[in-house]
This record gives C-alpha cells, structure tokens and sequence, in this order.
C-alpha cells in the first residue's frame, strides 16, 4: 500500500492510528520474530516531546552494569548480519568522539529487564516547531550513545525543521567531527542505528517516495543480529482498523 499524506488530518488522528501500529509491531515481533529470550512492549512517554515507542527488552544479566558482553543466550536467534546482511540501499558506519561517549552514564534499577532497542514513530507533534524537533533528535541520539539501538520511522513529508532529513541530524550530532551530509528525503525516512561498542555506529537509511510501499527495516539486537520489522504488513492491519470517515479524508476523497 503506497504511504497516505497524513498531514490532510490533525495529529490527533493520525496518533489514534500510530497506537494501533504500534501496538500491530508489538504483536508480530512477539508472536516469534523475536529470539526467546527477547519480548517488545509499547511504552507511552509523558508530555508531548517525546513518541511513544515501542521498547526491545532482555531479561538483566550481570553483564548489564558493564559495556554490552553478550552471552550465548542473548546472541541466539534473529538473522546473523554475516551470514545475511540487511537488504537496505544505504548503510554507514560512522566513528563517534570517544569524550562525547564519556559523558553519559546509564544508571537502571537491578530489577528492570534491560531496553536493548528502541522503535520510534514519528509524529507530527514532534516535527511542528523547532523546540519539540530538537528535543526528539537529542533523544534519539542520546539513546545511541548509551548503546541502544534504535529503528526510527517517519512517514511525514519533510517541513520547516527537518528539511535536511532527520536522519541527516541524527547522524550529523551522532558524529559531529565528520563531514555533514543532507538527506533531503522526498518523504519518508527509514533509519535504523546499530552502536558498535566502542566507538562506531552502523545506520542502514531507506527513503520511501509516495507511490513505494514500506520495506520491512532491520532493528537489531546486538551488533552482529538483527530482526527484520513488518513495517508494511503492520501499516496496512493499522490502516483497515481505522474509521473510513478517517480514511477518505487522508485519501483526499470528498466526505460528506
């Protein structure tokens, strides 16, 4: 199904169908995509700032209070990235400041399973002034510092405050020693970031243009496994869920 100009509705609408899709994510990621030892859950964050994302969890291991040692448990399962690397048009690595590393300390409760990856929708309120942007772009990147991966998807054209792409300025922060790059994605910007302890980051980036439908995206579990996410499938489940009042006015039909 080609991606829907959802900025014809407020953002009250379409966060009505960012619940259902999410929630779409959870299901299928739990339903066996996930190694058994993984488990994704939706989880809402307060205030308007941040989306609400969907967190990859892994029962805590005394290895937690360390940088990342994965054990045999957590590394079975998923697609091994040697064996099969993600099918994704564009794919960096990137070398991050070791000082920039130094400054965050992640401090979780013993009996907290550890957050592993991050999923994070896009929503509209996060890109409509440049306050709520930046906030949603240091998040995200404060996340990947701290060793979490993070698949971010946006299906919202580009406007005031990311006309560069927001991968472009997650990635730009995420290494600021670098040369710059500008996405400028003609819509939608797939982006999933795989720290690689301990000073580099893998992203894989899609671009979906109007008429594309979504490709599934890797997130990954450690640096060597991934899962690839139904992104379409899911889409698609969300969008038959909503009320067809709703859809015809994303689809720009007339409604009476």
């Amino acid at each position: 199904m080609p991606l829907h100009d959802w900025s014809r509705v407020e953002s009250g609408i379409f966060h009505a169908f960012h619940t259902a899709w999410i929630t779409g994510i959870q299901n299928s990621l739990n339903a066996g995509l996930l190694p058994e030892n993984y488990y994704a859950l939706a989880e809402q964050h307060a205030g308007d700032y941040v989306a609400d994302v969907l967190a990859l969890h892994v029962p805590p291991t005394p290895e937690q209070l360390s940088p990342p040692v994965y054990s045999d448990d957590e590394t079975a399962g998923g697609t091994a990235l040697a064996e099969a690397p993600p099918k994704i048009s564009q794919h960096e690595k990137i070398e991050l400041d070791i000082i920039e590393i130094q400054r965050y300390l992640s401090i979780r409760h013993l009996s907290s399973h550890r957050i592993v990856a991050l999923l994070e929708i896009v929503s509209p309120g996060n890109k409509n002034n440049q306050a709520r942007y930046d906030t949603f772009v240091h998040t995200t990147v404060d996340a990947v510092r701290r060793r979490v991966n993070v698949l971010l998807v946006d299906v919202h054209q580009t406007g005031r405050f990311d006309q560069d792409g927001i991968n472009a300025c997650i990635r730009n922060m995420l290494s600021p020693h670098s040369t710059p790059i500008i996405d400028k994605p003609r819509h939608s910007t797939l982006a999933s970031y795989c720290p690689d302890p301990p000073r580099s980051v893998d992203i894989y980036v899609e671009h979906v243009a109007p008429e594309m439908s979504l490709p599934d995206m890797p997130i990954f579990l450690n640096p060597d496994r991934y899962v690839n996410v139904p992104l379409e499938a899911t889409y698609l489940e969300a969008w038959k869920g909503m009320p067809s009042f709703w859809r015809n006015v994303v689809l720009g039909n007339s409604v009476s």
